[in-house]
């Protein structure tokens, strides 16, 4: 059966310390949704503040944004965000980073239909961009024939061209045209004079597969509408017409093509706002991006600042980020600080968040990036010019600053609980084993106040302290004196009976005597008889008595002499022989001399109990076998005999005094139950044991008697 002591007790008690980290965790946890909320209506705020700032400002949005029903994109041109000028070197080396941008046309945007046309005949990848004051177009060109204009030609349309349409600033249509003569640094013609126009620059470089062509102009030359035609002549003959392929119709003004560039206005607005920890998008009702401020690898929000990772200084710093940290972080997760965003630059918005500020409601929206390692909170809030929604201005944070809060917070939290708890468990512990160590002082005194046979040896010393243990330290001590002297009156009664009961007896045997003397009837010589044979027994009773109480007097002030424990046995087996001759004797006696301290006619009355015991006990025609032996510093004197058995439960009690097993059949001699425990008290005076026993046979009883002999 599984017990649980008292110090297991308070470690036990002690093991709910660790549901602190779980209650402290849960909390942290509630905090953060509340961070989140909070997150949520800060990034609101940022973006009615800076929509309130665009409200009623029409000059910010007429020049940017068209009003059209509908954007189509490849005909409706985007200028994205270049992060840096564009060498204008034919390699296209410096568009990789926008591959993903650029628009394939193909046989759909051909201006006169052919359903047998392939990519291999005539096909364009495209994309412009914005960088300062210029905007950038780049033309990667499929053409299975390129014709370069003729050295000496003045026309500049019976080769391959690409041609430029667009409005200024002033609403007024030009059309430019790109003619080369050859790979290399190439200028526009103004299609109506064929002059040369300097201000659209470009570089041209044959490919494999076509070429490649990049073109740059000045802003302030650059309205709301523009597109471009690429002619592919395959022929030089001027019957020939060229296949053209366009973004949009340039032969009508009507017909060309929006473009966005983003507003240089709103993006000094939105500079201001870069300090603000948010990445911020200002979208037209298009969904088209008009302005783009922050990165989103740095948009934590307001909660993380001063929140960044410092290098330790102190020595618990140090221990902290070692070995705390790495045990915290085994739960904890710390924010990515790389994650793929697929709104790294885009021209259009998407979003239930952003058609609702369209509708000019605000709201907000929760999104994971695309590798799960970050979540971005975006909020949008719709800007009015009058009555009408013109574009919305959306903010997008990660959730890193609050979740680097939190990882905070939980880290002051963790080891503040775990000081707790190392505090609170070696306290409960010290203080279990106190009570403990009281407690098993109190049994080890009780204990060894009682010996095995339940005699009172000794006494408690109780404790004066107020508290439980001490009350109960003061009841055992009392209880074992009332024990004690309870004890001392029954082992002294048969003293007092045999000197109290002496005088009587012996005037009841002298009368008895005086009456036997006279003259008697028959009836009353048998009943004087019985009378006589009562006081005898009665007599004996009263010796055996006092020769226990002599016994243990003379043990009192007995001295101690050496002598050879071998000589007193064998001389006492040869006067047993001799005094029953009936009996048969097993004798197993060593011939090595065993020197012991004590008293040799107390050895004499101990082997006389036992061989009496045998006799009384031993079956008719059976042997008594007597063993003295030396093992190492110890002599083993065994006395087993064939007969009745010891009952279970008794084998430890039938060395108390006043202790007898016989049966009311075998007691035709007045027995007390003091021999066996003069047995005893003789082995306790010679510092030794005995014990008794059945036989593995089961058939009889061995009584073993250990003495102590001198080294």
């Amino acid at each position: 059966m599984l017990r649980f002591g008292l110090r297991s007790k308070f470690i036990l008690l002690s093991c709910f310390l660790f549901l602190l980290p779980w209650l402290g965790y849960e909390y942290v946890w509630e905090m953060e949704k509340f961070l989140r909320q909070g997150q949520e209506k800060t990034l609101v705020g940022t973006t009615r503040a800076l929509a309130t700032a665009l409200h009623e400002r029409p000059a910010l949005f007429d020049e940017q944004t068209n009003f059209l029903d509908q954007v189509v994109k490849g005909r409706d041109l985007y200028a994205y965000n270049l992060k840096s000028p564009i060498q204008l070197d034919g390699k296209l080396s410096d568009w990789d980073a926008y591959q993903s941008l650029f628009w394939l046309y193909d046989k759909r945007y051909l201006q006169t239909a052919n359903d047998n046309h392939q990519l291999s005949n005539l096909s364009f990848s495209h994309m412009v961009g914005k960088f300062d004051n210029y905007l950038y177009a780049v033309f990667k060109v499929t053409d299975d024939t390129v014709i370069y204009r003729a050295k000496n030609s003045l026309s500049i349309t019976n080769n391959d061209y690409v041609k430029i349409g667009l409005k200024n600033p002033d609403g007024q249509f030009n059309t430019y045209i790109i003619a080369p003569r050859q790979d290399g640094w190439v200028n526009a013609f103004d299609a109506n004079s064929k002059m040369p126009f300097t201000k659209i620059q470009g570089f041209f470089k044959k490919t494999e597969t076509g070429y490649n062509l990049e073109l740059r102009f000045p802003l302030n030359m650059l309205g709301n509408k523009l597109g471009f035609a690429i002619a592919d002549v395959d022929s030089k003959q001027p019957n020939q017409p060229p296949s053209i392929m366009s973004t949009s119709n340039l032969n009508n003004p009507n017909d060309l093509g929006s473009v966005l560039v983003p507003s240089p206005e709103i993006n000094r607005i939105l500079k201001g706002m870069g300090h603000s920890g948010s990445r911020i998008w200002v979208v037209d009702n298009h969904h088209r991006v008009l302005a783009q401020s922050g990165s989103i690898q740095n948009a934590d929000g307001v909660w993380a600042d001063g929140l960044k990772n410092q290098a330790p200084k102190t020595a618990w710093q140090r221990f902290e980020q070692a070995y705390l940290h790495p045990l915290y972080y085994k739960i904890l997760t710390r924010p990515e600080d790389e994650f793929i965003d697929t709104l790294h630059d885009v021209a259009s918005m998407q979003g239930a968040h952003l058609a609702k500020a369209l509708k000019g409601k605000p709201a907000s929206s929760w999104r994971l990036t695309p590798d799960n390692k970050a979540v971005i909170l975006s909020a949008a809030y719709p800007i009015w010019i009058e009555d009408k929604v013109i574009g919305a201005v959306i903010a997008e944070e990660t959730t890193n600053g609050v979740r680097t809060l939190r990882n905070k917070s939980l880290e002051k939290l963790f080891n503040v609980i775990l000081a707790v708890m190392l505090i609170g468990t070696v306290t409960l512990f010290f203080f279990a084993s106190r009570i403990s160590s009281r407690i098993r002082r109190l049994r080890d005194a009780a204990e060894q106040a009682i010996d095995a046979q339940g005699r009172v040896t000794g006494h408690i010393n109780y404790s004066d302290a107020n508290d439980e243990i001490g009350d109960l330290s003061r009841s055992f001590s009392n209880i074992v004196s009332r024990l004690g002297g309870y004890t001392d009156y029954l082992e002294n009664m048969s003293s007092r009976l045999s000197h109290e009961l002496r005088t009587p007896v012996a005037v009841v045997r002298s009368s008895l005597e005086n009456l036997q003397s006279l003259q008697q009837s028959e009836l009353s010589q048998k009943y004087l008889e019985r009378a006589s044979e009562g006081v005898e027994r009665l007599g004996k009773i009263i010796t055996t008595m006092s020769e226990a109480t002599r016994l243990e007097q003379s043990i009192q002030s007995n001295e101690p002499e050496q002598f050879d424990l071998q000589k007193v046995i064998s001389g006492c087996m040869q006067g047993y022989q001799l005094t029953y001759p009936n009996q048969l004797f097993t004798l197993n006696i060593c011939q090595s001399t065993l020197l012991m301290q004590g008293a040799p006619e107390f050895i004499a009355q101990l082997l006389d109990k036992l061989i009496n015991n045998a006799l009384e006990f031993s079956e008719a025609n059976t042997a008594i076998e007597v063993s003295l032996k030396q093992n190492e510093n110890k002599a083993t004197l065994t006395v087993s005999n064939t007969g009745t058995l010891l009952p279970e439960g008794l084998t430890e009690h039938i060395f108390d005094s006043m202790v007898s097993v016989r049966s009311q059949q075998m007691q035709q001699q007045p027995h007390l139950g003091l021999g066996l425990y003069i047995v005893r008290l003789v082995c306790d005076y010679h510092k030794g044991t005995v014990t008794a026993h059945n036989n593995e046979q089961g058939n009889g009883v061995v009584f073993t008697v250990s003495l102590p002999l001198n080294n």
